[in-house]
């Protein structure tokens, strides 16, 4: 990419979105596309296609997605497959059909088999069954890579994809009920220590580990896959039949019990942790293998801790945001 380049950030006012801005700015791209659902619904096939003819991206980062944590999964798995499918569908054909030199999909690791080896290879996908409780949202993102595939084996297209560890920083969704495991505990740490409440309850065991990547640091994972040069791309992520795709981790996870510490430690919360058995766990370990994306030149920088804290420092400026 040039810094001059035209370039269309799909989903650009949601957590992944705003990250990819954010280091596209630092790095000195000038000519970004951010439409807001607003001014571009992407789940209009007519509105995407009259938005590439208009607008004509030269690359795309296609970070627009419904997302959440069990519960949203397991309340509207109907959703969660829809929307994302259509998404999807709608940008990365049109990048075809309007000559895009480069797209990348960001995925998730819940497209791995909830009992696949662990750390979790590139090559495991499709070995194994998926979780049950973000089954449908798994399956969207598995065809979309699946797809970014297919436009590469049949129309030579530069279509790559990262499937991103477990994210949090800035931007995060702190909603009580619909956000992931670490903003929901940051807002229910925080919410706890205001009330001088005595414990605060986490949902099942304790037990499961997760691996959990600073959004900043997932962010320059994309633009340095979408900078590699071309033969590196090509014969790396574009290769049929090497994956088209790669992981993006820390390679390093933590139980949700240690994780519940940690942010009550940051927060400040002197309570009790209680632990609701009765509530499901999700796959017992998620931990990403990314040696295939260190050799390629990238790794992870931000800790574990210091993540966490540069995100309660966010959503204590922010907090009136999330209220309701």
């Amino acid at each position: 990419m040039n810094k001059s380049s035209k370039i269309f950030v799909a989903g650009s006012g949601g957590l992944v979105g705003s990250a990819i801005v954010r280091c596209l700015r630092l790095r000195g791209y000038a000519c970004l596309l951010t439409p807001e659902i607003d001014v571009l619904d992407l789940a209009d096939p007519a509105a995407v296609a009259a938005f590439f003819v208009r607008e004509r991206p030269e690359y795309v980062f296609l970070a627009a997605a419904k997302v959440g944590g069990i519960h949203a999964n397991n309340s509207f798995p109907a959703e969660f497959i829809h929307n994302n499918l259509v998404i999807q569908n709608n940008v990365i054909h049109q990048a075809h059909a309007s000559g895009v030199k480069r797209l990348l999909f960001l995925g998730s690791s819940c497209i791995y088999p909830k009992l696949a080896p662990q750390p979790m290879r590139e090559e495991y996908l499709l070995t194994g069954l998926l979780e049950p409780t973000n089954e449908p949202y798994a399956i969207a993102k598995i065809a979309g890579l699946k797809m970014c595939e297919a436009y590469n084996r049949q129309y030579g297209c530069r279509f790559v994809a990262v499937m991103p560890t477990n994210l949090f920083g800035p931007g995060d969704n702190f909603h009580p009920e619909n956000s992931h495991v670490l903003p929901a505990l940051i807002r229910r740490f925080h919410e706890a220590k205001l009330a001088g409440a005595k414990e605060v309850v986490v949902w099942g065991t304790g037990t499961p580990l997760r691996e959990f990547l600073f959004v900043d640091d997932m962010a320059e994972g994309c633009v340095f896959i979408m900078e590699l040069n071309e033969t590196t791309l090509a014969a790396e992520l574009c290769s049929y039949p090497k994956p088209n795709f790669v992981n993006l981790g820390t390679g390093v996870d933590v139980s949700i019990r240690e994780l519940a510490g940690m942010v009550r430690d940051v927060v400040g919360f002197r309570g009790e942790l209680v632990f609701d058995s009765s509530k499901p766990d999700g796959t017992p370990r998620k931990l990403l293998d990314v040696t295939r994306v260190n050799a390629l030149g990238w790794q992870a920088r931000v800790g574990l801790c210091e993540g966490v804290e540069k995100t309660y420092a966010w959503f204590l400026k922010h907090q009136g945001d999330f209220r309701a």
